[in-house]
């Protein structure tokens, strides 16, 4: 097959995939989940209730519950109240609120959202109505007054910040009520996104405190606007919910999944967390305790909610106990998100290429620290992905060398036949079994680049560490298209003259005016694909038309 045919399969493979993965993305079915049962007792969506007491607690009925609680008032409706706390690290800056201790801003210092607004910060938790998206913490008693997210918390300053030459930073929060004292401390390190919150119960009554502890994420739906342009990779990245647990594995629902009803497991070693493009937010839980996952929407309102639930502890009087959770607010660093819990680094979602891709990202990376920059570590992949496919690539471009060579024997025959094609067809294959040219040759190294192509499409698309990233000259976000589209332009170029390297005398005119026209047609879809894949494609074009060229060259020479 000709060289210039493998250009057109290439297109119609990445238009069927983009336009699969936008119908998809508008009209995809979801899966049908079976229903999950629903516990019994309280369930207005804000505050759990207490789980069973196990029989380690003998001084209760495993089945008391907790008196109910009233819905919380819907921020949205009225003026949130508490005390702001500001918490200001190196690459976090946070605000806290006396109003539960919960968790209601976070900028991301290290990412702005635009690279010619760099004041402008990612900003993660917000308590706008609009963008509503909060990180709570809370325990629930069936013994003593609740001091859930709903209690009002002292603080001992308005602002903490982490200090040049420590490493961290601790911010407690204290709730006293019914002889409990609940001291919520929330610990930041240097350098990290990662959040270590421990909520200690310290009971000074006369009774044994039994009570449970929960971590809890609300966000509202982003809104139609949001996401909604073809160019915007937004609009393809995953947005919503996400569970693990070790049963089940890493599962992940669109906010409209949830409204068919809740999702609970029951599992050790697992997390919450909701979901978007390059970031995530995610509660995990002492890995040694069975938990309560849920994920579910709130009944009346327009938000959505994960959480975690702990078993319930039992504190007898004089005692105290503590319990720790995690909490990951800040980007999808793969390296890092891997080390804090099982499939947490799952987020990072890739999608069907997802085998292809971690390796890829690992070459990547691997490269990226030696050479520091993400655009020569693409050009170096590339080279590395030619390499390793260069015989199958000599065979290729050995064949269309052929071709070339026996044009003017095949012109000849196509002359001589006229219209009768039977007869070219028969008389042409007959030359090419006589001087052993495959003209199928060219279709095996196109088709195996093809997954490596998709594969790099979504680690540009999904990989946080190439958010933004610089190459060099006019290139300042391999993560977005080329401005000046010097890049299409270039593989257009290459294209066209690899194009001429592999005439097809065979094809009838119009077929040959659609294949000169594919250079073109590839520029234009380029064009709105990110830098970083146009820069692997380019590269790859140029060192295949330097590859035929040489090959071509020798075999003309050949007598």
């Amino acid at each position: 097959m000709a060289n210039s045919r493998i250009f057109l399969i290439i297109a119609i493979f990445a238009m069927g995939f983009l336009l699969w993965t936008q119908w998809q993305a508008d009209y995809g079915q979801r899966p049908e989940r079976p229903p999950t049962p629903v516990a019994e007792g309280n369930d207005d969506g804000m505050t759990p209730t207490v789980p069973d007491v196990s029989d380690a607690v003998p001084e209760l009925d495993p089945s008391t519950a907790p008196a109910e609680l009233e819905p919380a008032p819907d921020p949205a409706l009225q003026s949130q109240p508490g005390k702001r706390v500001r918490v200001l690290t190196d690459v976090l800056d946070l605000e806290l609120s006396t109003a539960g201790g919960e968790l209601r801003s976070a900028l991301l210092l290290e990412y702005p959202v635009e690279l010619d607004q760099p004041d402008v910060k990612v900003q993660l938790l917000n308590p706008d109505p609009r963008q509503y998206f909060v990180a709570q913490t809370g325990l629930v008693s069936n013994s003593h007054q609740s001091a859930d997210h709903r209690q009002e918390f002292t603080a001992e300053a308005g602002e903490y910040r982490l200090a040049a030459g420590r490493d961290e930073l601790a911010v407690p929060l204290t709730w006293r009520g019914d002889g409990i004292t609940v001291t919520k401390t929330y610990r930041f390190r240097r350098g990290s996104y990662q959040v270590e919150v421990e909520q200690r119960v310290a009971n000074d009554s006369d009774v044994p405190w039994v009570g449970s502890a929960y971590r809890q994420l609300q966000r509202s739906q982003r809104s139609e606007e949001e996401g909604s342009s073809f160019t915007n990779p937004e609009r393809y990245s995953f947005f919503g919910a996400s569970l693990y647990s070790t049963q089940e594995k890493y599962e992940k629902f669109d906010f409209e999944d949830l409204d068919d009803g809740p999702v609970r497991r029951e599992t050790a070693g697992g997390w919450v967390g909701m979901v978007q493009h390059y970031f995530v937010t995610a509660w995990v839980p002492p890995a040694d305790n069975t938990e309560t996952l849920e994920a579910s929407r709130i009944p009346g309102t327009p938000r959505y909610l994960v959480r975690a639930i702990s078993p319930a502890r039992s504190v007898a009087p004089g005692a105290s106990a503590v319990f720790p959770a995690t909490l990951w607010v800040g980007p999808k660093l793969q390296d890092r998100l891997e080390d804090i819990a099982a499939g947490l680094e799952l987020t990072v979602d890739y999608g069907i290429f997802t085998p292809f891709s971690k390796i890829l990202f690992w070459i990547l990376e691997k490269i990226h620290s030696v050479v520091a920059n993400w655009g020569w570590s693409i050009v170096l992949l590339t080279v590395l992905v030619k390499a390793l496919f260069y015989k199958l690539s000599e065979a290729q471009y050995r064949s269309t060398a052929k071709m070339r060579k026996l044009q003017p024997r095949i012109q000849a025959l196509k002359e001589r036949h006229g219209d009768d094609r039977q007869k070219f067809n028969m008389a042409m294959m007959e030359i090419y079994k006589k001087e052993k040219v495959n003209p199928l040759g060219g279709c095996l190294p196109i088709l195996i680049q093809i997954p490596v192509f998709l594969a790099l499409y979504w680690v540009l698309l999904e990989s946080v560490e190439l958010r933004q990233a610089g190459f060099m000259l006019w290139i300042d976000d391999l993560s977005s298209p080329d401005p000046y589209f010097v890049l299409p332009i270039i593989n257009g170029a290459a294209m066209f003259m690899t194009t001429k390297l592999s005439p097809n005398p065979a094809a009838d005119p119009m077929q040959q005016r659609i294949m000169l026209a594919m250079p073109l047609v590839f520029s234009v879809m380029f064009a709105f694909f990110q830098a970083g894949l146009v820069l692997y494609w380019t590269v790859n074009a140029i060192l295949s038309l330097a590859q035929q060229w040489f090959i071509t060259k020798r075999i003309e020479a050949q007598d």
